[in-house]
């Protein structure tokens, strides 16, 4: 039994370092992405279903607003593949250093911190308590990557 358990360890350990070698931590990172957004939207369902508010009209608006999300993260990864070719392609056009896409990153990282912030409040209306240092927390960490965002974009102020 303890041989089966071994050999299922290394599988998983393969087949994850596998992955990782296709996709690098920027796959991991839309997969946790993609893996957040799937807990909020059935955690919000949760919380609605809790208080007899559950409605498939509402269940469909968060449907797009997920549908919404992946457009926005399919327009930051374009973002990021054209500032890539431009900088190879187009020799009066350089940055004092190698990039190999930011626009991606930082928006991945804003929606999974907006994702976590809404499950901690679908978790709150569903009558957890939720520690306020957590709240706060999310909240901090959605600002860092709003700066980060707007000096990436040049703009101090939306």
């Amino acid at each position: 039994m303890e041989k089966t358990i071994n050999q299922i360890k290394a599988a998983v350990v393969a087949a994850l370092g596998v992955l990782t070698g296709l996709w690098g931590w920027l796959g991991w990172l839309a997969v946790g992405w993609i893996v957040s957004m799937a807990l909020d939207y059935l955690t919000g369902s949760m919380a609605a279903a809790k208080v007899g508010q559950w409605s498939s009209a509402k269940a469909r608006e968060g449907i797009w607003h997920k549908c919404g999300m992946i457009v926005v993260v399919l327009v930051a990864a374009g973002a990021d593949l054209l500032i890539c070719l431009v900088l190879e392609n187009l020799p009066l056009v350089a940055l004092p250093f190698e990039y190999a896409g930011l626009v991606c990153p930082v928006v991945l990282v804003w929606y999974i911190v907006t994702e976590l912030g809404s499950m901690a409040e679908n978790a709150a209306d569903m009558g957890a308590p939720v520690p306020k240092w957590l709240t706060k927390l999310l909240a901090a960490g959605k600002n860092a990557v709003d700066s980060a965002g707007e000096q990436l974009g040049g703009d101090e102020h939306e």
